[in-house]
């Protein structure tokens, strides 16, 4: 984890998993312990069957309010969690398949919720993807400009159509 803090003190990071991500999420958690993160691990702690959208609200709903600046999720592949957690406002997951995809999630779209996929990746590589999308800083400019238009997609779901866009009225 980053050596120097992000900001007077280390951000929130909430954290979840399904059942298939169990044992990846408590890695993540303890490397985020280890670098000094608050954090809040929200589950679950057995491996009965569960249902991934609960745990990604779970963590979504904390990071769209504010009251977490970062979220990881893990399920199998990633993809569900991500599916799940883009749903809310402000929520920016990313599906952090390599070190370029950590890295630029954050750089470029100023990712928020790391996900990851315990039965695609291994834990190690993981956590190391996380460190490097936590050390990372949004670059702001142009992609700002391009954030701003998720933001108003998300206050008008399906009315927002882009100038110019084929078979759209302009």
């Amino acid at each position: 984890m980053p050596d120097e803090p992000m900001t007077k003190e280390r951000p929130i990071v909430v954290l979840a998993s399904d059942h298939a991500g169990i044992g990846m999420r408590k890695k993540l958690r303890d490397e985020l312990l280890a670098g000094g993160y608050e954090v809040l691990d929200l589950g679950p702690e057995t491996a009965d069957p569960v249902d991934y959208p609960d745990y990604a609200e779970a963590v979504a709903g904390p990071v769209s309010r504010g009251d977490a600046r970062f979220g990881v999720l893990v399920c199998g592949t990633g993809i569900g969690m991500s599916i799940a957690a883009n749903r809310f406002p402000g929520v920016r997951a990313a599906l952090l398949y390599d070190e370029f995809a950590a890295r630029h999630a954050r750089r470029h779209n100023d990712a928020n919720v790391a996900v990851f996929g315990s039965r695609t990746m291994r834990p190690d590589a993981a956590a190391h993807r996380l460190k490097v999308f936590l050390a990372e800083p949004f670059e702001g400019g142009r992609h700002a400009v391009r954030l701003e238009k998720i933001r108003r997609m998300e206050n008008r779901p399906g009315q927002y159509v882009p100038k110019g866009a084929a078979g759209c009225p302009s």
